[in-house]
């Protein structure tokens, strides 16, 4: 099983717009990242994102690139401060791979967690935008495989 982690793209100011939609260039590196992963065929059951619109807004931008088989899932327990072991007891039951768009450092603590076995332990530096591909080999043991970010796409040709 695969669990693709992403942080939401670069979100608005409050000052700018209190429910922190996308900016321009949130949309924008979304938009390569999606653009970037389309050829790998990347295929999942379901995005679940933490309903904020800017969580939204990145899960949608990413579906275009990626075979969503079911869909967008509004997914509770994916807030900045929530805890992780409810959301790993749902990928453990997963009938498939899944894509999770969030915040930190709700994802922080969820890679720890799944990676070195302790939340507090910071494994992956996430990114607006970027996708951490972590793998289970059926026995419990969680894996890195790869991660993008913004900055490596960049100057890349499509």
């Amino acid at each position: 099983m695969r669990i693709y982690l992403v942080q939401h793209g670069k979100a608005k100011t409050k000052e700018e717009d209190p429910d922190r939609h996308l900016s321009e260039e949130g949309v924008q590196k979304t938009q390569e990242s999606a653009e970037f992963i389309k050829p790998c065929g990347l295929r999942v059951k379901n995005i679940w994102h933490s309903g904020k619109p800017r969580a939204v807004q990145t899960a949608e931008i990413l579906a275009s690139g990626i075979n969503v088989e079911v869909g967008l899932i509004r997914h509770d327990g994916l807030a900045p401060n929530d805890p992780v072991k409810p959301v790993i007891k749902e990928v453990e039951q997963a009938q498939g791979d899944v894509m999770i768009v969030g915040h930190l450092p709700f994802l922080g603590k969820l890679a720890g967690k799944l990676l070195a076995g302790k939340k507090e332990t910071e494994i992956v530096v996430f990114q607006n935008s970027g996708i951490a591909s972590l793998e289970d080999d059926s026995g419990g043991v969680w894996r890195l495989r790869w991660m993008i970010v913004p900055e490596l796409i960049q100057g890349t040709e499509r």
